[in-house]
């Protein structure tokens, strides 16, 4: 180590640039080692009681020495010179550097600077340098950003700032960049800045003259005759100029700003002739398109893109460069050129997909529309060739049309095909052919319109049919059926009435009961799918309801299976029939349980479905409005795709012959309907099945209660189950009673079992087989009739018109109806105001004359 002295250091620095001269050399070492040896052999050659005092003064002379370098030092009046730092190398380095580089300690004092430091700073020499925040403290242009500086070198830490300095004396001025860093990471290094000063007013005035050249690049452009834009991959406008906005009545900061996209600017489909260029990859291309823009009002404006695209080296679009001219002047001057506007406008804008093909089959030519479906069907933008787009199985077809047409033929047939892609699409194809000598390049010209709507609502309105269609015929055959149903068992209980239990022929009676209430379980499904039963309709809570029903639901499906009700907040009220709801979640049920032979879960969800949501679901004829859902979840099997339309249809089944009706699914879809609401099924095969429901929400409004006769509401409710002999089981009530009945029915074995029924009981019967008959009994009876018990259906004159020509004669009799056909089916045939009560068949006998002695025993 050898070591230097800087003068009143502290107070003025010395710049690096100039080092200072050094105070030893090797020769001087070597003789003052020489000196030391010689005074060493000196003292030896004296006593040593006399050298003793040369010796103690000596080493006075060296203490003192080493006491004022130890101060020396730590005063900094000396340094220890590093031989790192005196490398020539790096020392030449920094002094020459041509920003200017300067490094303070802890206190701020410059420890070095380099000449460009001193140059940049205006300092004469080493003794006139100054940290920075001194050189610009008086700039208030400089002075945030110096302090900005200062205050990163004081955290250790890196900042840039970039200023501007005012000239003097009419001097133009000077752009600097100053940075600052730690001079290291070490704990001492940290103490250290490292600032750098660099003029950039060279680069700041070049960067000036290339933004003025864009500036003006950019007014030519958008001051240009026609009109500019360009179009990012994602369809956003990038760029449009002047010129165009203008055209388009847009204001050009809302363009910059990225706010409108192609199609917002495009008339019809003509953004897809722009986005269905084949792409090449690593090429350029440039394709011409007539076709018209849409302005900010609306109004369209044609116009000619020369529009460039350019594709990357996999095949990605960039960003286009479309240039647009007008041909709204055209139409004014040229009549030749207004006619071909006129035309192209007709061929983008037709509703129809048009394509010119030759031979094989591949696209000359196409319309906006044509390629908007290829970009709906996923088609490769590589694929020119029309077959692509249809569907591999009905290809053939299209193929021997344009066939046909490349021949020459005219009149060919239109051909409806299968479209390609993932959804089923449907579209029909009218081919044209080309006059050879025309265009040898085009062999026919080919129309396109899609089908798919066409056909999903041609096979809705078939199904709707079919279903109203069957729906009539099970309603006819269950009228019939019930008039059959109703004799049996009105003649099984006269034998039961005659048999003790304690016969041997009992038992078979009770077996001809059994089936016969079995057989009415049917009818009442063939009524419930025709929506021609009769409903009890109130106002409900679905909660209660399904909660009523967990216990029956849990013994229907087993141990397997297990049951999770999830019930919706809040749930709105809903009107409906009791009784039939039930049977529609049970049916449900039971289809879920068979659906999961070695178990799973069956899941009951209800939800509101507000008007908003329900307009948003993707269900077809449901209208918007607010909603109970009911949804009935399984785990089991799923419904393959090819028999999900078909499982409300009656007597449609997947279970074996003897397991099943096929009239559960189909009874819950007339239920449903009947009440007002709409039912539909999610299903995959191996995924589970869900049932949706939907019934309308029930708003409360006052109404006038009109409480139905007992005995009626239990007949009706008691037809509905299979275990109606078990309400016969409760105590008798006294169920005989006097008066006059008119009994009016066409079928004559039922009219006398019923008649013999109501006689059995003490009532009076008077007999009539159709209304004109039923009248005339009136006319010599008098007033002596205090009920009548008619028929709905009869020749001549049917039930509703009966009843209206007796409220004529006699305003306060009574009448009961009875009809295997719903109450509702010939309400609304009936006189406003007018009051009745209704039996539906089949009947026992103990439900008859329970409802005649109900109404009997009523207030007029």
């Amino acid at each position: 180590m050898t070591a230097e002295t800087d003068h009143d250091l502290t107070r003025e620095p010395v710049a690096a640039h100039e080092p200072s001269p050094r105070s030893g050399s090797i020769a001087l070492v070597l003789l003052v080692a020489a000196g030391l040896v010689a005074v060493a052999v000196g003292l030896m050659t004296l006593g040593r009681a006399q050298a003793q005092p040369y010796i103690l003064g000596i080493l006075a002379v060296l203490a003192m020495v080493g006491l004022f370098n130890l101060f020396a030092f730590a005063a900094g009046i000396i340094r220890f010179a590093d031989r790192n730092l005196d490398d020539p190398i790096i020392a030449r380095i920094s002094d020459h550097a041509f920003d200017g580089l300067a490094v303070t300690d802890a206190r701020g004092h410059v420890v070095y600077s380099n000449a460009a430091y001193l140059t940049l700073t205006g300092a004469t020499g080493p003794q006139d340098v100054r940290p920075v925040e001194r050189v610009f403290i008086g700039n208030p242009d400089v002075s945030e950003a110096v302090f900005r500086l200062l205050k990163a070198a004081r955290e250790g830490k890196r900042q840039q700032e970039e200023v501007r300095i005012s000239g003097q004396d009419g001097n133009q001025g000077r752009w600097l960049r100053m940075r600052v860093r730690p001079l290291g990471t070490g704990k001492r290094e940290a103490k250290y800045a490292v600032w750098s000063i660099a003029d950039i007013t060279r680069d700041r005035e070049r960067q000036e003259d290339v933004f003025q050249e864009l500036q003006h690049a950019i007014e030519y452009l958008d001051h240009a005759p026609c009109g500019f834009f360009s179009v990012n991959p994602a369809g956003e406008l990038a760029y449009v100029n002047a010129t165009l906005a203008n055209w388009l009545d847009y204001d050009l900061a809302e363009i910059g700003s990225g706010g409108l996209k192609l199609t917002d600017i495009v008339s019809g489909d003509g953004a897809s002739l722009l986005t269905s260029i084949v792409a090449v990859p690593g090429e350029v291309k440039t394709e011409v398109f007539d076709i018209d823009l849409r302005m900010r009002t609306g109004k369209t404006m044609p116009v000619r893109l020369y529009h460039k695209l350019a594709f990357g080296a996999d095949g990605a679009p960039g960003p286009s460069r479309t240039l647009v001219i007008s041909r709204a002047r055209d139409e004014r001057s040229d009549p030749d050129r207004a006619a071909e506007v006129r035309f192209m406008r007709f061929f983008d804008h037709t509703p129809m997909a048009i394509a010119t093909v030759d031979r094989g089959g591949n696209v000359v030519r196409a319309n906006a529309r044509y390629a908007k479906l290829g970009q709906a069907l996923g088609l490769d933008s590589a694929s020119k060739s029309i077959f692509r787009a249809v569907n591999s199985r009905d290809r053939h077809l299209l193929i021997a049309a344009i066939n046909q047409a490349a021949e020459g033929r005219a009149d060919i047939a239109p051909v409806e095909v299968a479209l390609e892609g993932t959804k089923e699409r449907w579209g029909q194809f009218f081919v044209t052919p080309v006059d050879a000598a025309e265009n040898e390049a085009e062999a026919a010209i080919v129309h396109m319109l899609e089908t798919t709507e066409r056909r999903a609502l041609e096979n809705q309105i078939n199904q709707s049919q079919k279903m109203e269609t069957v729906g009539q015929l099970a309603g006819g055959i269950a009228h019939d059926f019930n008039n059959v149903l109703s004799a049996i068992m009105m003649a099984n209980d006269f034998l039961l009435n005659a048999h003790k239990p304690t016969d041997p022929s009992f038992q078979d009676i009770m077996q001809i009961k059994q089936n016969a209430t079995r057989a009415a379980t049917l009818v009442r499904q063939l009524l419930a799918f025709s929506r021609r039963q009769t409903l009890r309709p109130q106002v409900l809570d679905l909660g209660d309801a399904l909660s009523d029903l967990t216990m029956l639901l849990r013994r229907l499906i087993g141990e397997k299976v297990k049951l999770d009700l999830v019930h919706g907040r809040d749930l709105w009220p809903v009107k409906v029939d009791v009784s039939q709801f039930e049977q529609v979640i049970v049916n449900l049920a039971v289809n879920a349980r068979d659906a999961m032979p070695d178990g799973g879960k069956l899941i009951i969800r209800t939800a509101n479905v507000s008007t908003e949501d329900a307009g948003k679901l993707a269900y077809k004829g449901m209208p918007a409005a607010d909603y109970v859902r009911i949804e009935v979840a399984d785990t089991g099997t799923g419904i393959p795709a090819d028999i999900r339309d078909k499982i409300f249809e009656p007597f449609f089944s997947t279970k074996e012959v003897g397991k099943g009706t096929g009239l559960g699914l189909s009874t819950v879809y007339g239920i449903v309907k009947q009440t007002g609401g709409f039912i539909y099924v999610d299903s995959e095969p191996g995924q589970g099945t869900s049932f949706h429901i939907f019934l309308p929400r029930h708003h409360a409004e006052p109404e006038v209660q009109v409480e139905q006769p007992a005995a009626l509401v239990s007949a009706a409710n008691g037809a509905a189950k299979e275990a109606a002999p078990a309400a016969e089981a409760k105590p008798r009530t006294d169920l005989t009673g006097q008066g006059t009945i008119l009994l009016v029915e066409d079928e004559e074995g039922l009219r006398a079992l019923n008649a013999r029924g109501l006689r059995s009981r003490g009532y009076t019967v008077v007999e009539a087989e159709n209304g004109v008959e039923a009248m005339e009994v009136l006319e010599e009876e008098s007033g002596a009739i205090d009920l009548v018990v008619s028929d709905v259906v009869m020749p001549e004159m049917d039930g509703p018109t009966l009843l209206k020509a007796m409220r004529e004669k006699n305003p306060d009799i009574k009448f009961i109806f009875v009809s295997g056909y719903a109450e509702d089916a010939f309400e609304k045939s009936l006189p406003e105001g007018q009051q009745f009560d209704f039996l539906p068949k089949p009947f026992t006998l103990s439900q008859l004359v329970a409802a005649v002695k109900e109404t009997m025993t009523k207030a007029g």
